[in-house]
């Protein structure tokens, strides 16, 4: 099926452009808003005439080329392109068969958050090792088709790591900003393998935004952030997967980590499309947990309900997530409207409990998707989710991104003696039971077997 066309529409005045007119920082020149790609099945814009896909044979092409050998077929995204016909030559597709992600039971963790019923859409299974790789494989394809040699992005660690590997991948040059000492090495350590131009600037994730939003208006640059809407086709094709993979059934709540809050408009964006062309009867509210720490949506929500948004200096351990000022916020409050969802905060303690507890399952997550896991278990003591209803966290990080955080947490060196004095019993036997830190022990085999044989009598946690 081949699709003709598609625009660009400012998600705030509704200012429609075609896609060659956009500006260099993916800024409405009208209103400042962000753009959102539109196509001829996109609600408002779909006309009586429009010729629209058929979606059982949009489900029966999807699970066929999965067998195929082509690149653009093996890609969790590029399978699913079309709804998403952003490329005219499938040729120069940037593709290293990202997507296609697991779907994990976490029974364990649903008896922890008192629900019967919990998945983990696991986007960390990516190339790079985090879901930006499905945003990445969509803008990075538009920009290479462009001509540009040059793309760029702010980071506080994923991006630059999904940048890198996709531009290297493509053969174009590759700059990344990211702020001095406050992402995790594990993730600089890769855009810095895969090539990129590295700038650590004295400032936070926003100021690195501010400077990278002023060098692409005077050079050549491709702006490869979340602002950029072809970053969110591709961040859409996770809501596809996810209900595929439960057979078309939706699930009840999808729940999102919140950063600069561009994925869950995605994923909106993904159920939304799905059910204006027929492929599901509804959609899946999706809610958006934030740090305490980095909670800026959280606190405009409370505040005035998502009227205004007031920047905050973001602190939490969980890096990822590490952002005062998100460009993405009105999109966001826009998804949790249209869903129905919700957005919590949570604290540190929290977030390492939830980590401990994903990764005790033998799934693993960065801190920053363990965020959702703790979320959840709020929404469920609020009333706001039911112990039958069907839930699906998005795992937005590999485990691997960030081995400090996690070997200093089982060596339970994570926290101040101030913050852990604040837990209650039940949470610090809760982290007791969970921590596994290395044992050095002499090299003497009854002394090995009688510290296993102490081992073996303590109950596995549950």
């Amino acid at each position: 099926m081949k699709v003709a066309t598609h625009h660009l529409r400012c998600t705030e005045c509704a200012t429609v452009i075609g896609k060659d007119e956009v500006s260099s920082n993916f800024r409405c020149p009208v209103c400042n808003g962000l753009y959102e790609v539109v196509y001829p099945w996109t609600n408002a814009a779909a006309g009586p005439d429009s010729r629209l896909p058929n979606p059982s044979a949009l489900r029966w092409l999807w699970q066929e080329r999965r067998s195929s050998t082509m690149a653009v077929d093996q890609s969790g995204v590029w399978r699913f392109r079309d709804l998403l016909p952003i490329v005219d030559d499938l040729e120069k597709v940037i593709t290293l068969r990202e997507g296609n992600t697991p779907l994990y039971d976490l029974p364990r963790c649903a008896k922890a958050a008192g629900i019967d019923w919990l998945l983990a859409k696991h986007q960390g299974m990516n190339p790079t090792g985090s879901f930006k790789d499905t945003g990445m494989t969509a803008a990075l394809s538009v920009a290479a088709q462009s001509g540009f040699e040059w793309v760029a992005c702010a980071s506080t660690g994923n991006t630059s790591a999904a940048m890198a590997a996709y531009a290297a991948r493509a053969g174009l040059r590759s700059i990344v900003f990211i702020p001095e000492g406050k992402i995790a090495w594990g993730k600089l350590s890769q855009s810095m393998d895969y090539g990129a131009l590295t700038i650590q600037l004295k400032t936070d994730f926003d100021g690195c935004v501010k400077i990278l939003g002023e060098l692409v208006k005077q050079f050549p640059i491709y702006l490869l952030n979340s602002v950029n809407p072809y970053r969110l086709e591709g961040q859409k094709t996770p809501a596809f997967e996810l209900v595929e993979q439960m057979e078309w059934q939706v699930p009840e709540h999808v729940i999102v980590p919140g950063g600069n809050l561009a994925n869950s408009s995605a994923l909106a964006k993904g159920f939304a499309e799905m059910r204006e062309l027929g492929l599901i009867p509804r959609t899946a509210k999706i809610s958006i947990i934030q740090a305490e720490g980095a909670n800026p949506l959280y606190r405009s929500l409370q505040e005035n309900g998502g009227e205004r948004l007031t920047p905050v200096v973001a602190n939490t351990r969980a890096t990822a997530i590490r952002i005062g000022n998100p460009a993405s916020w009105r999109k966001a409050v826009n998804a949790l409207q249209t869903t129905g969802g919700w957005c919590e905060q949570v604290t540190e303690q929290e977030i390492a409990l939830a980590k401990a507890e994903i990764g005790a399952e033998g799934v693993g997550c960065e801190p920053a998707s363990a965020v959702t896991l703790a979320g959840l278990k709020k929404l469920v003591a609020q009333g706001k989710i039911s112990t039958e209803e069907r839930v699906v966290l998005i795992l937005t990080g590999h485990t691997l991104k960030d081995s400090a955080y996690t070997i200093d947490y089982h060596r339970n060196e994570l926290f101040s003696d101030a913050e852990n004095a604040d837990l209650s019993v039940k949470d610090k036997t809760r982290h007791a039971a969970l921590r596994k830190p290395p044992m050095v022990l002499e090299a003497d085999a009854s002394l090995v077997l009688r510290t296993l044989e102490s081992h073996m009598h303590q109950p596995q946690p549950v």
